[in-house]
């Protein structure tokens, strides 16, 4: 039996019939016609379906639609504002913050949710923030560079620390597997 849900999506507001198994992010996907948060694993292993529920970056293949009601969701096509990309969306487009791009709209959830909270975040900092996100091509420093010019283009002092080495730019070590 369908269950009434009321969200508002990237500003928004949806109200929509739904399967209580169906989850967020096939809500998004497939109701909502927002494309942008993919599925990787269907197991929140990989961080490519992070989406912002209440402001919180969430693996939107873990929750249910129906938990998400009364929610503000955020995706990725909802950063950006007027025709202009938000500051973590230009970083990854400068810095080269992608090789597939598969993974990309997760990365940017979670480190648009990092700069939210902490503005001028260490190295440290930025990778504890992206450990649940992973990326099978890149090898990290480029996104580790985006988050840094993003916190900068947003008067953050991230971008003045480089990356150094090849384990400067791996995320924590939980963050593999």
């Amino acid at each position: 039996m369908k269950q009434s849900v009321s969200l508002t999506v990237n500003g928004a507001q949806r109200e929509d019939l739904v399967e209580p198994r169906l989850l967020l992010v096939h809500y998004l996907r497939e109701v909502a016609g927002l494309t942008g948060t993919h599925i990787g694993c269907d197991t929140s292993q990989c961080g490519a379906c992070t989406v912002l529920l209440d402001g919180r970056a969430v693996k939107s293949c873990s929750v249910f639609a129906v938990q998400a009601d009364g929610a503000a969701v955020t995706t990725v096509e909802g950063l950006a504002q007027g025709g202009a990309l938000h500051p973590v969306q230009q970083a990854f487009w400068d810095e080269h913050g992608l090789q597939c791009g598969f993974c990309t709209p997760g990365f940017i959830m979670a480190a648009a949710q990092l700069l939210d909270a902490n503005p001028s975040p260490s190295d440290d900092e930025i990778r504890k923030g992206l450990e649940g996100n992973l990326c099978r091509c890149t090898g990290y420093a480029n996104i580790m560079r985006a988050v840094r010019a993003a916190a900068a283009a947003r008067g953050g002092e991230a971008a003045t620390m480089p990356v150094r080495g090849a384990a400067a730019a791996q995320p924590a070590a939980g963050a593999r597997g």
